[in-house]
């Protein structure tokens, strides 16, 4: 929001010399952000000034038509004498008026002007366009000022053409949609300054007639609760906008289009009511507010033809629709260069259903931005008359006496607020009596009363156990007022932030990190050890990822939770899996040039609970009890938290060391064995075995568990998945569970034997089918308490071995903490191991 302080000074009282930074401290005690204050003044520095064209040569020989002029600036040339200038523009002529920037100045952006030879002649200063003043985008020609104008040649041209205001640009939060007006903001600072304001809408506006001004018919009394409309007759359409009214559009940020329309901008601004006009005459028949037929178009005023959907309300004729309400006008109703007739609307429409509108088209107007933050159901009327009376004035015509106004506007519903609210919930003492004054401060109409609440004993009471609560209708214009929490924010933003003390709780010793926060802070920092980059990926997904990940159509994964607002219309669902997100992090940095890529994310997937219901109603007047807060744990989504890397390219780079080596399945169930230690869980209860899951490539996906509960999976990617997501091939990925993982036992430190260990390989023939996993394990078994570590140091397969057959080669270490092993203690526990191994996977000791 953009507004001018010569416009807030119609309405509020501001001091003359208010300085700019208490203006913008008086705004952000409110509440308010500023974005910036600029000093129009300061924009152009040095001479800039009126002059008056005395004599213009027309200059030949060039590509384009240059004029040589001379120019009455007064004295302030310091001579008196004519200034000389070269101009390209030809929209003046001998006698106007014009604005002239001296040499010395310097116009916006730092361009500085000085006295130059160009064309064959000298030119000393320029006279200036409104583009390059910085007033506004026209450059097609300069400013010619009107001939009334009281200014002489040679006095300062910064009070003529606007440049001795101050242009204040705020941030608005949505949840006040009644300041995005000159009238709310004037409100706003006379609560900060304590100075008079007066109310623009405070005036009389003619009520309904029984003709009105225009046959309507409203079929969504909900989408729109108040229509109402004003015709103008007769209007002559070569009346220009008044240059004041433009400069105060183009200081917001309004591109001045032509009266009518204009009209109806400046009122959206200074009021905060969107209107529209219409060109009466290129209207049909009656105008019917409803919702959008199914395969109805629009074209609105920037070109676009729109697909409308059946939720749009839409304003239409017998044609069929001319405006998408309250976001866009239409083309064939627009006001043109030659209307005459004018019908202007003003309503009130539903802030819900344009905001999902204006998203759905992507047409953030500034009309449906006011819209969906709420505005005054009490302004329609108001705004009429302001612009019947503003077009009449300027442009002649004759006001029609009649006035529609469908009004199904509900009155406020008062809220009941504890007079010792604030005061309790904020921790500053705020007696009744300023509780009172500063509610209808803002405008609420408060009763005083007694409510037998028996809160709190220590709360202010009329009563033994009673404590006085106040009956507050808030205003029209702030809808943002529904609740008591509502109301304490006002109060305590009225009487001050200042006031409130900054005061940091003392935080309990022995308070620290959960045991889960510690484990996911370990996980991350042992993946990113392992040259894994982490990466933050949104949790919204498509629907059709659940078919690219090829998850079949019985997999758990495949329900989804759907947003009721989304983003985006193309990602609707939460994901159930970190897969999909990560796996198109990867395609992108491929896309882009990454050949080898290691990412891992730990977040939460989302899975439905089918049948759970709706949640139950909660207010913000009080804490939900257990029971309540229960019912609604109950329908939320379960968020389990996830890891998952995925890895691509190499994972040893090449180089004059050696070959490299290619990132494989092998590293994917590696870095869940990683996750799994980084989690404190001992070897002993972790196991890895051969599985099947989507979208893992079926011979090449391995299951983790943990005391043989399935906690993840890892592998490389199913070949189809990797074709239809365009990723490398041999591409792999693990994706773990890390709330099924259990609490890691206390750590127990090693027993070290100060005696020397026995080392003893084998190598061992097996099926190719067996895991790895399984051979260890029965080796572990096997070879009893003696046995400190083992290793698997080589894999190996030729034609020697057999089809399908494989050779594992481990390294067995042996030691006893009381005493040296004899050589025959080792070699009998190495049997007892292989004998294990035979009995438990058909192994047989290679070369025997």
């Amino acid at each position: 929001m953009r507004v001018s302080v010569s416009w807030l000074r119609e309405y509020v009282d501001l001091p003359a010399d208010l300085p700019t930074g208490d203006l913008e401290q008086a705004l952000v005690d409110l509440g308010i952000e500023v974005e910036s204050i600029v000093d129009l003044r300061e924009t152009v520095t040095g001479p800039l000034v009126v002059g008056e064209v005395l004599e213009i040569e027309e200059l030949t020989g060039f590509k384009k038509p240059i004029r040589f002029c001379r120019v009455d600036v007064g004295a302030a040339n310091g001579t008196g004498e004519p200034q000389e200038i070269v101009c390209g523009a030809r929209n003046f002529a001998v006698g106007d008026r014009v604005v002239v920037i001296l040499p010395g100045g310097v116009l916006p952006g730092g361009f500085a002007i000085g006295a130059r030879k160009t064309y064959g002649r000298n030119s000393h200063g320029m006279i200036c366009s409104a583009k390059e003043l910085g007033l506004g985008d026209d450059h097609s020609g300069i400013i010619v000022l009107p001939g009334d104008v009281g200014a002489r040649p040679g006095d300062d041209a910064r009070p003529v053409v606007g440049l001795d205001d101050v242009v204040v640009e705020m941030e608005i939060t949505p949840d006040r949609g009644y300041a995005l007006s000159v009238r709310g903001i004037a409100r706003e600072l006379s609560h900060a300054l304590g100075v008079p304001f007066r109310d623009p809408a405070d005036v009389p506006a003619p009520g309904a007639t029984a003709e009105p001004a225009y046959p309507v018919e409203v079929r969504d009394p909900v989408g729109c609760d108040r229509f109402a409309a004003r015709m103008v007759r007769g209007v002559d359409p070569g009346v220009p906008t008044p240059e004041w009214m433009r400069r105060r559009l183009t200081a917001a940020g309004v591109r001045s289009i032509s009266l009518p329309v204009d009209i109806t901008n400046y009122l959206m601004l200074e009021l905060g009511q969107p209107m529209h006009a219409f060109d009466a005459d290129r209207i049909a028949g009656t105008l019917v507010v409803r919702r959008a037929e199914p395969g109805e178009k629009l074209t609105t005023l920037d070109g676009v033809s729109r697909a409308l959907a059946v939720e749009d309300l839409v304003i239409c004729d017998d044609t069929g629709p001319v405006s998408l309400a309250a976001v866009m006008g239409g083309e064939t109703s627009e006001v043109l260069a030659t209307t005459t007739n004018v019908l202007f609307e003003a309503a009130h429409w539903d802030p819900a259903t344009v905001g999902r509108t204006a998203r759905r088209h992507k047409l953030f107007s500034e009309a449906a931005k006011r819209w969906e933050r709420g505005v005054d159901p009490a302004l329609p009327l108001v705004a009429l008359e302001r612009a019947v009376r503003l077009l009449t004035e300027l442009a002649g015509g004759t006001a029609g006496a009649e006035v529609l106004d469908i009004d199904h506007v509900r009155p406020r519903t008062p809220v009941t607020l504890p007079v010792d609210l604030p005061s309790r919930r904020i921790g500053v003492s705020y007696p009744p009596q300023r509780v009172v004054e500063l509610l209808e401060q803002v405008g609420c109409a408060v009763t005083r009363g007694v409510d037998r609440l028996g809160e709190d004993p220590g709360a202010v009471g009329t009563a033994a156990g009673a404590v006085e609560a106040l009956s507050v209708t808030p205003p029209s214009w702030r809808p943002d007022l529904t609740d008591p929490a509502d109301l304490v924010e006002e109060v305590v933003r009225l009487d001050g932030y200042d006031r409130v003390p900054s005061v940091l709780p003392t935080a309990p010793a022995g308070r620290g990190l959960t045991w889960q926060q510690r484990r996911r802070r370990t996980v991350a920092r042992s993946l990113a050890e392992r040259g894994y980059v982490e990466v933050l990926a949104p949790p919204f997904v498509a629907p059709e990822t659940a078919d690219q990940l090829g998850l079949p159509a019985d997999d758990p994964r495949r329900p989804a939770v759907r947003l009721a607002n989304p983003l985006s219309e193309e990602e609707p669902l939460l994901r159930t899996t970190l897969l999909g997100p990560l796996l198109g992090i990867v395609k992108r940095n491929v896309g882009r040039g990454q050949r080898d890529v290691a990412v891992y994310e730990i977040g939460a997937v989302f899975h439905p609970r089918p049948g759970a219901g709706a949640p139950p109603a909660m207010g913000v007047d009080r804490r939900p009890t257990d029971e309540e807060f229960a019912a609604a744990d109950a329908v939320v989504p379960a968020q389990p938290r996830h890891v998952a890397v995925a890895l691509t390219g190499d994972i040893e780079p090449a180089g004059w060391w050696g070959a490299g080596r290619a990132a494989g399945w092998a590293d994917a169930v590696e870095a869940g064995r990683a996750v799994l230690d980084a989690a404190g869980i001992p070897a002993d209860r972790v196991r890895v075995r051969a599985g099947q899951r989507a979208p893992w490539h079926p011979g090449r996906c391995a299951e983790l568990l943990v005391d043989d509960v399935v906690v993840g999976h890892a592998g490389e990617l199913h070949p189809a998945v990797v074709a239809t997501l365009e990723l490398p091939r041999r591409t792999s990925a693990m994706e773990l569970d890390l709330d099924a993982l259990p609490a890691a036992p206390a750590a127990v430190g090693p027993t070290i034997s100060t005696f020397p260990p026995a080392l003893i390989d084998v190598a061992l023939v097996v099926d190719a089918s067996v895991p790895a996993a399984e051979v260890r394990a029965a080796l572990v078994e096997g070879a009893g308490a003696l046995l400190e570590d083992v290793r698997l140091f080589d894999v190996y397969t030729s034609e020697q071995l057999g089809a399908g057959r494989k050779s594992l080669a481990y390294k067995l270490t042996f030691r006893a903490p009381d005493r040296t092993l004899a050589g025959e203690e080792a070699v009998a526990a190495r049997d007892a191991a292989v004998a294990r191994a035979a009995e438990c996977v058909g192994a047989t000791l290679r070369g025997a």
